[in-house]
């Protein structure tokens, strides 16, 4: 039987048994890499993915981010940054800079062996946030709604921040191992790929939206139509910024956050398409994801990596956090369960496979891919576990809050 057959039919049985599973925060990111552990493991597995060709895996998983960039930035709702911008710019202004460098510094402490741009790299790989790991405590009503849009919004600007980053660092990390490699080359190199990005996915996401929504004003074009050429603006921003020399993730990005005010005249459906697909093809690398959990772990343990991996999704993140928000009307458990709820997934998983890629073993690939497949599965224990009890408190909150007034 195929992998595809395989992988298509649990993802079948996962939809017919969705509501189900939630019960138990078994999203379906959790089930597709619980089946690629079962299916890949063992010395004569069922399946297993040999990934030799690494210049067509690598595509794929470009095209896979630059989907997921496009769907983030187009589902980030600019009421909730306006009506809290202040929360939002602590967020990605202070936190997320305090995070990064907290990351960094406490793999120098735990990899002093390690390049230091690498340890950049893997500071860049493990901070990234992905919600849908924690879709549940997202669509949870008992917990305030104010809270849910703010970690909404962060998580669609997180990762379209963090990308350029990522790869600014890969970069070094690159021109680090090469003899006589110049970082001021690679790291102008890298700058003016970005700036080709924002100009070309500028261009491709203004224009598609101007055009879309005209057409769509005066009946020109059908709702399938518009939801395919959703689809092809991320398509031919990353294409033309990547023939122009620039970053492809960038301009995704970009793109997406160009066309979101057309959107709103558009079909309701109109990124649906997009999103979907953005979906299924990540479904498929959590399988697999599963095959590295079985590869990391036939390795044996490495307590220095599983202590870092700990600290990377608590108090990396926890502590930047609470530092940001102090001074804003937020109680201190809105803000503690902002800073706890940082689940990483989707885009630290691409991101490690593509440092894995782009850096050699010896440049410290492998290093990077083992340590994002401790962390996300540490992330996966502690935030899918933690879901249902933040729901609980903030039920009891409200229930108390009730019983306070009504007896007043």
């Amino acid at each position: 039987m195929s992998a595809g057959t395989v992988i298509a039919g649990i993802l079948f049985m996962w939809c017919v048994l969705s509501y189900r599973l939630a019960r138990w925060s078994i999203t379906a990111p959790i089930a597709m890499m619980l089946a690629g552990i079962a299916l890949t493991s063992g010395a004569d597995p069922p399946l297993a993915f040999d990934f030799g060709d690494l210049g067509e895996f690598e595509r794929t998983v470009e095209i896979i981010v630059a989907l997921l960039l496009f769907v983030d930035a187009t589902e980030v709702p600019a009421g909730v940054i306006r009506r809290e911008r202040s929360v939002v710019a602590r967020l990605l202004g202070i936190a997320l800079p305090l995070t990064l460098g907290a990351a960094f510094l406490t793999s120098l402490a735990f990899f002093p062996d390690q390049p230091g741009w690498v340890l950049a790299v893997l500071a860049t790989v493990v901070v990234p946030l992905d919600l849908a790991l924690a879709g549940a405590l997202v669509r949870d009503r008992r917990v305030p709604g104010r809270l849910r849009d703010v970690l909404n919004v962060e998580g669609g600007l997180n990762d379209g921040v963090i990308s350029p980053l990522f790869l600014l660092c890969v970069a070094g990390a690159a021109a680090s191992r090469t003899t006589g490699g110049d970082y001021a080359d690679a790291l102008l190199t890298a700058v003016g790929a970005a700036g080709w990005a924002v100009g070309a996915g500028s261009l491709v996401g203004w224009l598609a939206g101007q055009l879309l929504r005209r057409s769509w004003a005066r009946g020109w074009t059908l709702p399938a139509a518009t939801r395919l050429a959703v689809l092809s603006v991320p398509i031919a921003a990353f294409s033309l910024s990547v023939s122009l020399g620039g970053n492809g993730f960038v301009a995704s990005f970009v793109s997406g956050v160009c066309i979101a005010p057309a959107l709103r005249h558009l079909p309701e459906d109109a990124v649906q398409m997009t999103d979907d697909l953005s979906t299924l093809l990540t479904l498929a690398l959590w399988f697999l994801f599963g095959q590295m959990v079985n590869d990391e772990f036939w390795d044996g343990f490495h307590l220095s990596v599983i202590l870092y991996a700990v600290l990377a999704v608590t108090l990396v993140r926890l502590v930047p956090v609470m530092l940001a928000l102090t001074g804003t009307e937020l109680s201190l458990s809105d803000r503690l369960l902002l800073g706890w709820m940082g689940p990483r997934g989707a885009t630290t998983v691409v991101f490690g496979l593509l440092a894995a890629i782009e850096l050699p073993a010896a440049g410290g690939g492998d290093f990077v891919s083992r340590v994002m497949v401790i962390t996300v599965m540490v992330s996966i224990v502690l935030h899918g576990l933690s879901a249902e009890p933040v729901g609980r408190l903030y039920a009891r909150r409200r229930r108390t809050s009730r019983e306070l007034h009504g007896a007043e």
